[in-house]
Order: C-alpha cells, then sequence, then structure tokens
C-alpha cells in the first residue's frame, strides 16, 4: 500500500510542469510559452530607462539645443546599431549618426523618432536598407546617405517620408540594373529635384559613371547576352556608349564632407584637390580645404558661398592669392592662411573682407619688401582683426623681426632718401605765402602761352 501511494505521488509530480505550463501557454504549451516570452521582451523594449536595456551600454552621444530645437550628436561613436529613442531625456528632431559602423538599417529601425527633421547617416558601412526602414518618420525633411556602401535601393523604402526635401546618395556603388528601376523614376520626377543629385552608377560597365538623375530607366531592366558572355556589357553596340567625361574643377558636394550640426559645414580637408571645387552651397557657414595641394587662389573662386563665415586654407603650400579671389565673402569672420609658401598678399586681396575679426598667417616665408606694406596697410585700417604669424622670412637683416616693426623702420628711414618737391613744400608751409617766391610763381604763370591761360572760345558754324 506505501508501495503504491509513492508511485501516485510521482506521477502526480511528473504531471505538474505539464500543467503550469498549459496554464501559462493558455492551452497551448511550448507555443503559448514561446508567445509569452516574446510579448515580454516587446513589453520590456519599452521600460528602459536612459541608460539602455539590460546589458547594454549607453550610447555616449551629446544631447544639444540650438535655436530651440534637440540635437543628439551620435557621430563618430563606434555604432553598430541605432540608438533605442529612450535613450534621450527629449524626442530628439536632429540625429546625428555620421561616421559609425551602422551596416544594415532594418525594418522599423527608427522607431520612436517621429519628430525627427534631419538625419545624418553618412560615413558608415551600410550596404542594406530595408523597405521599412524609415517608418514613421513622416516628418523628415533631409536624410544624408552618402558615402557608404549601397548598391540597390527600393523605391519603397522612401514612402513614409511624404516631406522629404533634401537626399543625398552620391559615393554609393550603385549598381544600375532592374531593382534600381523604381527609385531612378523616384529621382527623375521634376518635383524631387533635391532627391539624389550627383549619385552615379557603379555598375554596369555600359553605365557606369551616368548619373541616376539622367539615366534611362530602360536601360536598367535590359536583358544580359543570352550566351552568357561576361563581356557583353563592354561589346553591346546597341547601348549609346557613355560620353567621356568633363574634366573640370572639381565638384564641392561629391568632394567633401556635408554636416549639418550646429551650423552647416563642409569639410573637404585631406581630399587631394588642386584648386578650390565648385558648387559651394551657399548656406554652407564653415568651410576646411587644409591639407590639400591649392597652389593659387583665383579671382571669384568663393563666390558662390555667400555664407561663410569660417574659411581655413591652411597647410596647401600655396603661393599666390589673386585679387579678387575672396570675393563676394562679406561676412567671413576667421581666415587661415598659415602654413603656406605666400611671400606676400597682392593689393585689394582683403578688401572684401569687412567684418573679420580673426586673421592667422603663421608658417609663411614673409619677404619683408615693399610688396608686403599693403597686409600691415590693411591691418592698420582695421584694428579689430586679431592677427599673428606675420614674420619676416627674409632678408637675412629682417629674419624674425616682425613685418609691422619692418614696416615702421622703413617709413622712419624713408625721408632721408626722399626729396620733397618745392610744389608740395610750397602748399604746405604758410610761412612761404606772399613772399618773393609766391610773386615769382605769380610771373611764371603769367608768362605762359595764352593758349594755356585762358579757356579756348570755338565758332559754330551754322550748314543750313
Amino acid at each position: 500500500m506505501q508501495v503504491n501511494s509513492c508511485l501516485l505521488l510521482a506521477s502526480l509530480l511528473l504531471l505538474l510542469p505539464s500543467t503550469e505550463m498549459k496554464r501559462s501557454g493558455k492551452g497551448r504549451g511550448l507555443r503559448g510559452a514561446r508567445h509569452k516570452l516574446t510579448r515580454d521582451r516587446v513589453r520590456g523594449a519599452g521600460r528602459h530607462s536612459r541608460s539602455g536595456p539590460s546589458g547594454l551600454v549607453s550610447p555616449d552621444c551629446t544631447e544639444l539645443t540650438e535655436s530651440g530645437d534637440i540635437f543628439v550628436d551620435c557621430q563618430d561613436r563606434r555604432l553598430n546599431s541605432i540608438p533605442i529613442s529612450k535613450t534621450w531625456s527629449k524626442e530628439p528632431k536632429h540625429l546625428l549618426l555620421a561616421r559609425n559602423r551602422l551596416k544594415i538599417l532594418q525594418d522599423g529601425a527608427f522607431f520612436g523618432y517621429e519628430n525627427l527633421a534631419s538625419l545624418d547617416l553618412q560615413q558608415n558601412q551600410i550596404s542594406l536598407v530595408e523597405e521599412g526602414a524609415f517608418q514613421g518618420l513622416a516628418r523628415l525633411k533631409t536624410l544624408l546617405l552618402q558615402h557608404n556602401r549601397l548598391r540597390t535601393l527600393s523605391e519603397e523604402a522612401l514612402i513614409p517620408m511624404p516631406n522629404l526635401h533634401y537626399l543625398r546618395l552620391y559615393d554609393n556603388p550603385w549598381n544600375c540594373l532592374c531593382p534600381l528601376d523604381s527609385l531612378t523614376r523616384t529621382l527623375q520626377v521634376p518635383s524631387n529635384r533635391n532627391l539624389g543629385n550627383h549619385a552615379r552608377c557603379e555598375e554596369p560597365i555600359r553605365l557606369k559613371g551616368m548619373k541616376l538623375k539622367q539615366v534611362d530607366p530602360e536601360l536598367l531592366c535590359k536583358e544580359s547576352d543570352p550566351t552568357g558572355n561576361p563581356e557583353w556589357d563592354q561589346t553591346n553596340t546597341t547601348v549609346p556608349a557613355k560620353p567621356s567625361p568633363f574634366r573640370g574643377k572639381p565638384d564641392a558636394t561629391t568632394s567633401c564632407h556635408t554636416y549639418l550640426f550646429p551650423q552647416i559645414r563642409m569639410d573637404c580637408s585631406k581630399r587631394g584637390l588642386t584648386e578650390v571645387p565648385t558648387g559651394i552651397p551657399d548656406d554652407v557657414v564653415h568651410l576646411d580645404l587644409s591639407h590639400n595641394s591649392i597652389h593659387h587662389l583665383r579671382a571669384r573662386d568663393f563666390q558662390s558661398a555667400r555664407s561663410l563665415r569660417t574659411l581655413n586654407i591652411s597647410n596647401n603650400n600655396m603661393e599666390r592669392i589673386d585679387t579678387a579671389s575672396l570675393f563676394g565673402l562679406l561676412h567671413l569672420r576667421e581666415l587661415d592662411l598659415s602654413d603656406n609658401s605666400l611671400h606676400y598678399v597682392q593689393y585689394g586681396v582683403l578688401e572684401d573682407l569687412y567684418f573679420l575679426s580673426q586673421l592667422k598667417l603663421g608658417g609663411n616665408p614673409w619677404v619683408c619688401d615693399y610688396s608686403i606694406h599693403y597686409m600691415v596697410y590693411w591691418l592698420h585700417h582695421h584694428p579689430g582683426v586679431w592677427y599673428s604669424g606675420l614674420i619676416c622670412r627674409s632678408p637675412p637683416e629682417h629674419t624674425g623681426e616682425s613685418v609691422e616693426e619692418y614696416v615702421h623702420s622703413y617709413n622712419r628711414e624713408c625721408p632721408k632718401d626722399r626729396q620733397h618737391s618745392r610744389t608740395d613744400q610750397d602748399q604746405t608751409d604758410p610761412e612761404l605765402w606772399n613772399t618773393p617766391m609766391e610773386v615769382q610763381r605769380e610771373l611764371e604763370e603769367e608768362l605762359e602761352p595764352s593758349h594755356l591761360r585762358v579757356p579756348q572760345k570755338y565758332q559754330i558754324i551754322r550748314l543750313s
């Protein structure tokens, strides 16, 4: 009897777990348990504190307020996923994720960021954007996806953003085949003139270098050679050959990196430029052209950059700045010309810089002769400009001397070698007025030929 009781108790203990599982899963066994686990994870996703979910570390980003807008700056943080929206104390309007390690934008990647007006994803490693990645971003106006690894992108990905005004897609290896057909048609709609400018095909070879804005969508779905010849793209004569590219000045939009926060900044440093690129947007406030090989600034190089406040052209081995090269920079505040090969600055170069407050000139081999006087003259008449680095490098007798001291010493010594004209002296010395010298001067005037002293009279002859 005792043995039977033990067996009955053991059977009950074995039945209890399965009964409990059925209760938790509402009669669905293991399937119900999985459903509960998934439901708990979804609910838990909305309960993360600012420190992030359990086991994850909150990204070391910066929350800033500029003109009443909330910016979240997560640039250069080595992120490989999008931070959840609950991480921030306030809902951001601008999210900066440039220069990270993002590779895939999954569906719902920006859930909780419905208030975003701009999203900067440039200079990552993004190779795939799922169709629902931007779901919920109905207020987004600016999307930056340049300098990534995108080969294709569906038009469906753009549909959740009806207010998108600016979309940058250049410097991606676009594969211009049939899957890209819908995107190219969207970009070529006239009202989308600011979407996808400068993006070009990387493949196939027959379309390489052509802009997505200009490529014929009908060419994207051309069937490959039925014989399977991999060289078909190069030898097919039915497709018009791509015209050889125009070799002109580099374009600023494709050659440089553009950032939105806190003001629009264009970074063109270390890009191998040999001249100032064209097409600098008129809303760029800060421009960095340092560490290139720009030896010569030409007239009107910056005529489109009307909003510039700071301009850095240091470390370019620059030898010459033409007059009117800085034409139009009426609002420029800071100019960095340091570490170049300038001997002097031509007369008139600085005349448009009405509001300049800082001028960096160090690291140049300034030659202290008469050609350097213009720089000191201009600085003398603009006492509000703080400047540095204006030191004589040659000739040897003035090496190490400040250019301002050289010019002052030059002006002190110059009168010894200069002869004043008698005309200047007569006009400026009151003691010589009404003297024999003045009388002699009047006599000389009376002895001048009459045709020089008296206005000539002209005779009018009537022909009718």
